[in-house]
């Protein structure tokens, strides 16, 4: 069984970010929304995310995220 080095370097495709970030703690765009959502970015959805983030504010993104 071959032991893998803990100094070896991953490539940079394998590497993990420092922290995850799961909710709405940080400025999101109305294209973020969508995404989220399993949408299309048409220009309908992104419309329709921003009048969602005008009256719901983080929340309508924090419905779609754990």
């Amino acid at each position: 069984m071959k032991q893998e080095n803990a100094g070896e370097q991953q490539p940079e495709s394998r590497r993990r970010p420092a922290r995850y970030f799961t909710g709405s703690e940080r400025p999101f765009d109305p294209e973020d929304l969508v995404m989220a959502s399993g949408r299309e970015c048409t220009p309908e959805n992104v419309a329709r995310a921003r009048r969602e983030i005008a009256e719901k504010g983080a929340a309508a993104l924090e419905r779609y995220l754990p």
